[in-house]
């Protein structure tokens, strides 16, 4: 859970409150000093401040960083005799550094692995521990006063917990919205590849099957063979021009600009390419979105195919178009015997799941079934808005 790659402006973004905490301490502190050697004080809490403000990006590298600049400082005021503000019960590390150990605790507890947080923590610790050993009392040098040490011990496990708790509070929140992310981002795969499924079935499925049709009857006979050769061209190539369009979409292509089609000339082709006795009505007074009449072209699509592959002896597929009460109505009714046969270049079986799928993400409504007497039906209704 490292942050090394955390950028300068999420950085300044997430620790803009820390370091303004932090600077209030500081100025606090600075307006007490009454002695001019109290401000060597300062070069300590300016560099846990940096340590404290940058710790996102190397949390355990912060934690040894923190430790050794308390060391170091307490070293110094040791050198040059000079004892440090008074800070409440802090008798060792002013107040302002142990703010910022506090965070970088925190930090180190929320970001890095268990055996860094702890190895991090007793780092810091460390460094406090020295802080309070090496640095002269505020209160023996002026008052011959000394805090007892277990107000020192008390205090000190209070801050300690508050932040190992708060970096545990906040590893687990960010544990949380990983896996919530991680959920969405597979929801995200899961829905691209039932659109791109169902996408490759109806545009490839429904080619391809006109394809395999008109090649059996191109073997029966010399002359049937000349007259279905320029339909499998055709429709190869409207196979090809399908997928084109598909990868290209998957590519983030842009589009050609062309205007948008016509849904019911659209219709129309889709019945002349079926080589089925189709009969088309329309009734569409109201002008049906390019997206949704894409959709609904599939559907057409989609019950062509279907007929032509599953149900003997039709002799009509009626497809009927109408748009009321805010809802396009798609109706595909054919008048097959609908025995059981194995349909031509087989049966994924995922037509009917696909166009329900199609509608029900839309918001419509979908069924798909026998007719009476003989037949099947499929019927849809889907709002425009």
């Amino acid at each position: 859970m490292e942050s090394s790659d955390l950028g300068w402006r999420a950085l300044a973004k997430r620790q803009w409150p820390l370091a303004t905490a932090l600077l209030l301490f500081m100025g606090l502190e600075a307006s007490n000093f009454d002695d001019g050697r109290m401000w060597w004080q300062v070069p300590g809490s300016v560099a846990l401040f940096v340590i404290a403000v940058l710790a996102p990006r190397r949390p355990f590298d912060a934690a040894l960083a923190a430790a050794a600049a308390l060391v170091a400082s307490s070293v110094l005021l040791r050198w040059l005799h000079v004892a440090p503000a008074p800070q409440m019960f802090i008798s060792g590390a002013v107040f302002s550094e142990v703010a910022a150990s506090m965070a970088i605790v925190a930090t180190v507890v929320r970001q890095a692995t268990p055996w860094r947080a702890v190895l991090g923590t007793t780092a810091v610790l460390g460094g406090i521990a020295a802080a309070e050993k090496l640095r002269l009392s505020y209160q023996l040098e002026r008052w011959q006063y000394s805090e007892p040490l277990s107000v020192y011990y008390f205090g000190g496990t209070i801050l300690l917990l508050l932040s190992v708790g708060t970096g545990l509070y906040f590893r687990a929140r960010d544990r949380d919205r990983v896996r919530v992310v991680e959920r969405e981002i597979t929801a995200a795969q899961d829905a691209e590849r039932m659109a791109l499924a169902r996408e490759l079935h109806d545009v490839v499925a429904h080619y391809v099957t006109a394809i395999v049709v008109h090649s059996q009857a191109g073997q029966l006979n010399a002359q049937a063979a000349q007259q279905v050769l320029p339909i499998i061209t055709q429709s190869g190539n409207e196979a090809l021009t399908a997928m084109r369009r598909l990868v290209g979409t998957l590519r983030g292509a842009s589009p050609t600009g062309a205007p948008p089609s016509d849904l019911a000339d659209d219709v129309r082709r889709l019945a002349e390419e079926s080589g089925q006795p189709v009969r088309l009505s329309f009734d569409l007074s109201v002008q049906v979105p390019p997206e949704l009449g894409r959709s609904v072209l599939r559907l057409v699509q989609e019950s062509l195919t279907n007929s032509r592959k599953h149900a003997h002896g039709v002799s009509s597929v009626d497809v009927s178009l109408s748009t009321s009460d805010g809802h396009v109505h798609v109706l595909v009714e054919d008048d097959g015997d609908g025995q059981s046969h194995a349909p031509v270049g087989g049966s994924g079986g995922y037509g009917i799941v696909g166009m329900r799928e199609r509608v029900e993400l839309l918001g419509g409504t979908f069924f798909a079934g026998r007719r009476e007497p003989r037949g099947w039906t499929v019927r849809a209704s889907l709002p425009i808005a």
